[in-house]
Order: C-alpha cells, then structure tokens, then sequence
C-alpha cells in the first residue's frame, strides 16, 4: 500500500501532536531498570504545562525506573501514524504533587489516585524530544522538538 498524501508541514504536525495529547488518554511508557531490563505499560496521562503528568504505583516497575532512572519514552498512536516523546521524570508522592496537574488529571481521567488506599506517585515527563510522522513518506522531518525546544 502506497501514501500518495503529501508529508505534512512541519507546523501541522506540532499541532496535530498537541491535539492528540490533549485527545487522548492512553499513552504508552517505555522505561529500564538500572540493569537495562525493559519495561513497557500503558498508562493515563494529561498534557499539562507543557509536561505530561501520569501516575503509577511507586513500587512497580515502571515507578521505580521513573524515579531511579529518571528518563522516560513516551509514544502514541500505532506503527502509520507515530508520536514518540523522550523526557525527564520528575517523581512526587501523592500528597506533594502540584494541585493543578492533579486537577487535571482528575478531569480528564475522572480517577484521583490521591484518594486511594494503596500508595500512588506522580510523575511529571518534561519532553526532551518529540518526533511524529505518518509512514515511510513523513520520516525527513519527523524531529519537532529536541534539546527540550520546539524546532517548529
């Protein structure tokens, strides 16, 4: 199957990025332990502040590579249509995380993990670096922010 749609200009997909993180709810979290051992969950999220804001259990593997390693890639949407964000963690325990992010989470997930017994952490992802493309046809220019600034 061949994409004769032309690649789209570098400001649409910047835009399209931020539609989706503001669209959607999933959002797929890559890490490694210290050893370089994977791991790879899905999790809810909310674009906030220029950060995506998520939460997990502290004592699962994907907290404690969030929290020991502090690096994380983030990716949505399937193998024709791509995002991928590398960032920074930054770990907060439930009770210090911003009031804001946890407000937006709330409204976008309808879950205050604030409220549950079992212990929760909040982790905010600073991208570093963003790339979005549509297939083969939109790789040459896929890089839409490095260095934690949007080249477009």
């Amino acid at each position: 199957m061949e994409n004769t749609a032309p690649p789209r200009p570098p400001v649409r997909r910047r835009q399209d990025v931020l539609d989706r993180l503001a669209r959607e709810v999933d959002i797929w979290v890559a890490t490694a332990d210290a050893d370089g051992l994977p791991c790879l969950v899905p999790l809810w999220f909310v674009w906030h502040e220029e950060s995506i804001w998520l939460w997990t259990r502290p004592t699962n593997p994907t907290g404690r590579n969030l929290r020991d390693g502090g690096r994380a890639r983030l990716a949505l949407g399937h193998t024709r249509d791509v995002v991928l964000i590398d960032g920074e963690a930054e770990t907060f325990g439930a009770r210090e995380a911003p009031p804001a992010a946890a407000g937006a989470f709330l409204a976008k997930t309808g879950w205050d993990p604030r409220e549950e017994r079992a212990p929760y952490a909040c982790f905010r992802v600073r991208p570093l670096a963003v790339q979005a493309w549509h297939e083969q046809h939109e790789l040459k220019g896929r890089h839409l922010m490095r260095d934690g600034s949007w080249t477009v």
